[in-house]
């Protein structure tokens, strides 16, 4: 099956490389980003283009980019998925597989903060930009917003953020908004999951942009969630991250869940690598918890 992926996807590019507009032209869109059990479950796979590879003690384990596409394919087709978030080279290349009838998709649109750089902060929107998901036909946007106050490029971050949430907003489109309160350690970037700290990213985030009514907001499950949920009546989808304990993340996810505000999850590796390699088992049991 990976071979005839392989074979499928680069003939296409090569021979044929209309065919990308032709599918996204006749994908039956999903008819809300909510699945039947009233959630939405969103298969993250954005990290690449970032150059953030790793899972668990793999630094290279997501560049295997037939292997990663594998995995989504075995995601997508589980029952209760709703959709799927990533770049255009990985969406493209879903495309022409034939995989994303009747799931939500969004688009990555900042990804020039590289993981690890000097210039994480500074997170130009290099993916996605709203006219370009709307003519696709997807359901929205996503932006990385990570507000570092020791770090002068920080306005310019949250500008673009407002920018962007506006472009989607006037096409009546997603932007789903994943803030950080962020810091310098040791000459890397450190995202503070203190409750204090994500409601004051979810305050700020909440504010970009002159219209609200399409903004949903990512956010990780920290400590203490339903004063942090608290903070905000946008809908909201929670993040998965890198799942070292993942009863423990699982316990957690199903908490927040029951929170009004919550309407799904986001998850990525910890679905798509899970440690046992069951990726089919670790996608129903996430979907279980909807």
């Amino acid at each position: 099956m990976l071979s005839d992926h392989v074979n499928r996807i680069v003939d296409a590019r090569v021979n044929d490389p209309g065919a990308i507009a032709a599918a996204a032209a006749r994908r039956v869109r999903a008819a809300s980003p909510l699945g039947d059990h009233g959630k939405a479950m969103i298969i993250a796979a954005d990290h690449p283009a970032r150059g953030a590879n790793g899972v668990g003690g793999d630094p290279a384990a997501m560049a295997d980019r037939f292997e990663l596409l594998d995995r989504l394919c075995t995601a997508l087709e589980r029952p209760g998925v709703t959709g799927v978030l990533a770049t255009a080279d990985i969406l493209e290349d879903l495309l022409l597989l034939g995989v994303l009838d009747g799931k939500s998709v969004f688009g990555s649109m900042n990804r020039a903060g590289l993981a690890g750089s000097v210039f994480e902060i500074d997170d130009r929107f290099t993916g996605y930009d709203a006219e370009t998901i709307a003519a696709m036909g997807f359901d929205g946007g996503k932006m990385l917003t990570r507000i570092a106050l020791d770090d002068p490029a920080t306005p310019a971050a949250l500008e673009r953020s407002a920018r962007a949430v506006d472009e989607l907003n006037d096409r009546r489109l997603i932007a789903m908004v994943e803030p950080f309160l962020s810091v310098w350690q040791d000459g890397r970037i450190r995202n503070d999951l203190s409750p204090e700290a994500v409601i004051k990213s979810i305050t700020i985030a909440s504010g970009l942009g002159r219209r609200s009514a399409y903004t949903w907001l990512k956010l990780p499950v920290v400590a203490e969630m339903e004063r942090v949920m608290a903070s905000a009546t946008l809908p909201a989808v929670l993040l998965g991250g890198e799942v070292k304990d993942a009863e423990a993340a699982f316990a957690s996810w199903g908490r927040a869940l029951k929170l009004p505000t919550v309407q799904g999850l986001v998850v990525g590796r910890s679905l798509l690598y899970p440690s046992d390699g069951d990726v089919a088992g670790a996608v129903d049991r996430a979907v279980s918890l909807l």
